[in-house]
């Protein structure tokens, strides 16, 4: 069976048959569609959109007092970011286009076919929660804003790269549909996983399962449970984590490393929000938000056949990419002082204050790791403290690491001032190097000087006067060539 994810926004029935409402409202609820509110008064239906919020409207067109034409205009005009679906039993090609002019979202006859409702009512869920999230984000984008900071209360940063990443967060935490996090190793994926389920409102739990190295009867075992007997050992039934997240959120870390069994599995998990025990014939259901996080490429993997496309294209209903260190550094004093400040209360030492030589080196140079690195080289500084001022000497991994790249740096000016010494047979002064570089671009361009000009990045006038104003007419030697 094919469950359908609740809305948070109720749909609204309106028809003036209270049977018809009554069926209606039997069909969606047989597809996971609970929320539905039912009005059998025309006039009532704008009194309550002025009130309430709906995702979607299922509208009859012939109805007394307000018609459903009449209706259907009056919230086209005033509701427009409403999906209308009008079920009538007027088979008339006119009826129908006229309604679509109008700004019906689709239209139904009846008899209702309850596949082609419930389709037709998941499809305008959809666009409706999409439009909704649409003009939410453009709306905290503007603005700036934070609903809710303490939610990320966590995630120490001033950047406003996370502040945007945050906004994005707070729009989308209120879907049902999987969001996926990716970003470097340390970067706080689970700590954006944590804060998304604080915003979602759910009431169930959160709980976490990292699925690197699991096996596919283990993995299987870990999220769907097994029913007694189900394999040699299992003496007693098990609930599996799916099941103990029902009405929470269920993060899975690590989800580029799941092997190729257990992607299928997960796979049918999200698909029909369904899934059996091990050894069981006795189909479950599940209304768990999935949130999955990896440090893996994963079109890289899809490209090498180690993950599949179709679960990725499901996981990925929405993204959040967290940036490295490295592309933050305005977070990297923060940090420090939020660290050391941690570090010394968990030893129960006095806070050491950081050398200004160590604040100008982590704001100068880019920090080799992330988060979860830097925090680890802060505490094992802070334990080594004795005295004065926590110094550079207390990194020996951030020592090592500013020495390695100074050294990668000079060793990248030897080669280069080494390949220019073959080409010139001494170092070239900055003269020697223009005349080489134009005559160069002169012989790819077969003497067209505007092809040239463009190969130099300068004007064709710029090459023209360096030729007629230098002996470029005459080839360099080279190598005593």
């Amino acid at each position: 069976m094919n469950h359908a994810s609740n809305s948070h926004l109720p749909v609204l029935l309106v028809d003036d048959e209270p049977e018809i409402l009554v069926l209606t409202k039997m069909t969606l609820g047989s597809e996971g569609i609970y929320n539905v509110l039912t009005i059998d008064d025309s006039r009532k239906v704008i009194p309550l959109l002025e009130k309430e919020k709906v995702s979607a409207i299922i509208l009859d067109l012939m109805m007394p007092y307000l018609s459903g034409t009449e209706l259907l205009a009056s919230i086209a005009g005033n509701f427009p970011d409403i999906p209308v679906i009008v079920m009538t039993a007027a088979d008339e090609v006119e009826t129908a286009v006229e309604c679509l002019k109008t700004g019906a979202f689709d239209y139904l006859l009846k008899p209702v076919d309850p596949n082609r409702l419930v389709s037709a009512v998941q499809k305008a869920i959809k666009l409706n929660s999409l439009e909704n999230e649409v003009s939410s984000l453009k709306e905290y984008l503007l603005t700036g804003r934070l609903e809710h900071a303490e939610a990320f209360a966590e995630i120490i940063t001033c950047s406003r790269k996370m502040r945007a990443i945050f906004q994005y967060a707070e729009v989308i935490s209120k879907s049902l549909h999987p969001i996926l996090i990716t970003g470097e190793t340390g970067v706080g994926k689970d700590l954006m996983a944590n804060a998304i389920y604080k915003l979602s409102g759910v009431k169930g739990p959160f709980i976490t399962v990292n699925v690197a190295g699991l096996d596919d009867v283990v993995f299987s075992d870990t999220l769907f449970g097994h029913k007694r007997g189900a394999f040699t050992g299992a003496n007693s039934p098990r609930e599996g984590l799916i099941s103990k997240a029902a009405g929470g959120t269920l993060f899975l870390d690590e989800i580029g490393d799941l092997n190729p069994l257990s992607q299928v599995k997960l796979l049918r998990l999200l698909q029909g929000q369904d899934y059996y025990p091990l050894g069981s014939d006795v189909l479950k259901s599940s209304d768990a938000r999935i949130i999955v996080a990896t440090n893996h490429d994963l079109p890289r993997l899809i490209a090498a056949g180690e993950f599949r496309k179709d679960l990725y294209y499901r996981l990925c209903a929405y993204q959040i990419h967290i940036p490295p260190l490295s592309e933050r550094p305005e977070d990297l004093p923060l940090l420090l002082h939020h660290f050391i400040e941690k570090a010394a209360t968990s030893l129960n030492k006095a806070k050491p204050v950081p050398s200004p030589r160590l604040l100008t080196h982590l704001e100068a140079s880019l920090f080799p790791g992330n988060v979860r690195e830097l925090q680890a080289m802060v505490y094992d500084a802070v334990a080594r403290h004795r005295t004065g001022m926590l110094s550079l000497e207390s990194f020996p991994g951030m020592r090592k690491t500013a020495a390695a790249r100074a050294v990668t740096a000079v060793s990248a000016a030897a080669k280069d001032a080494d390949e220019l010494w073959k080409l010139f047979g001494r170092f070239p002064t900055i003269e020697e190097m223009e005349e080489y570089m134009v005559t160069t671009a002169m012989k790819l361009a077969d003497g067209k000087q505007g092809f040239a000009a463009s190969l130099l990045g300068i004007t064709r006038q710029g090459l023209y006067k360096r030729i007629k104003h230098s002996k470029i007419s005459n080839s360099p030697k080279i190598n005593g060539k």
